[in-house]
């Protein structure tokens, strides 16, 4: 009885701090101050921790690199070519030490989002990443987990390359001075190691049986992550951010327009894919009928 008392206060003492973490992503990562990069960095522990326990630390290390490797590859690529994304730099965290053209950090963001992304996608279709063995599981979750992942860089986008000026698109671009590349880019580089993730992970089993056993509340964890890096956007656009903002061909946009389609995009994206997510948990929880 003590055991489950202890065990009972673990869990709640790990929601609430969860929780905490997820309120101040909400309310103070849409502004990218030395704050908000700390939150991202707990997020990315976060990640692999979650990855750690659901698929074992070794298996998790190995997602890291491979994520990390073939991200910086990609964003080398565009960096120096505009393949796949289009003609742009970084502007955000420029006193940290660079992989190529692209700050250390830009590596494991990738990781850390494209790992919760990866869960979101796969409880829809019956917790496929614990299925992979399957052919079709190996090849339907990267392609639906690479669209979950494109859908945070839409609600982001906008105001990180024009509000924020995280990173700047030298010709600008029809949707808030982003250019529709970007997205096929994203789309492209998310497949390739969510691929790469699925093709690794087939081949572990045990990585498989372990992730099998998962619980609905550790699922969900991940899915409230994922959801919180677009409720952010909320913040500003209830504060009623005004003004205007250049892009990188110079164009002027408003501000509030900017923020207010980060808002219906993500009510419209993540939001929803997050809301069928849980409701697949929340489906599978319920007993069925006789």
């Amino acid at each position: 009885m003590r055991d489950k008392h202890l065990a009972s206060a673990r869990t709640i003492a790990v929601w609430v701090v969860v929780g905490i973490y997820l309120a101040a992503v909400v309310g103070l990562a849409w502004n990218p101050t030395p704050l908000a990069q700390g939150l991202a960095a707990i997020g990315i522990a976060a990640a692999f921790a979650h990855a750690s326990f659901a698929y074992g630390f070794k298996h998790a290390l190995a997602l890291f690199v491979i994520c990390s490797a073939i991200t910086f590859t990609m964003e080398n690529l565009g960096a120096a070519t505009g393949f796949p994304f289009g003609h742009y730099h970084f502007e955000v965290a420029p006193s940290l030490p660079h992989i190529g053209a692209i700050p250390v950090v830009v590596g494991p963001l990738w990781f850390g989002m494209g790992y919760f992304s990866w869960i979101v996608a796969a409880i829809p279709l019956g917790g496929a990443d614990s299925q992979l063995r399957e052919r079709f599981n190996a090849i339907l979750l990267p392609v639906v987990a690479a669209f979950v992942m494109t859908q945070w860089d839409l609600v982001l986008e906008a105001p990180s390359a024009t509000v924020a000026k995280a990173w700047i698109w030298r010709d600008g671009g029809a949707f808030f001075g982003v250019p529709a590349s970007n997205f096929f880019g994203w789309l492209l580089t998310s497949w390739l190691f969510f691929q790469a993730f699925a093709l690794y992970l087939r081949g572990r089993p045990d990585a498989l049986a372990r992730a099998a056993g998962r619980g609905r509340a550790f699922q969900a964890m991940a899915v409230l992550f994922y959801l919180s890096a677009g409720l952010t956007h909320l913040t500003p656009w209830l504060m009623g951010q005004a003004g205007e903002a250049a892009d990188g061909s110079g164009h002027i946009w408003r501000v509030e327009d900017i923020r207010a389609t980060a808002v219906i995009t993500m009510l419209l994206t993540m939001a929803f894919t997050s809301l069928l997510a849980l409701v697949r948990l929340f489906r599978l929880a319920a007993p069925a009928p006789d």
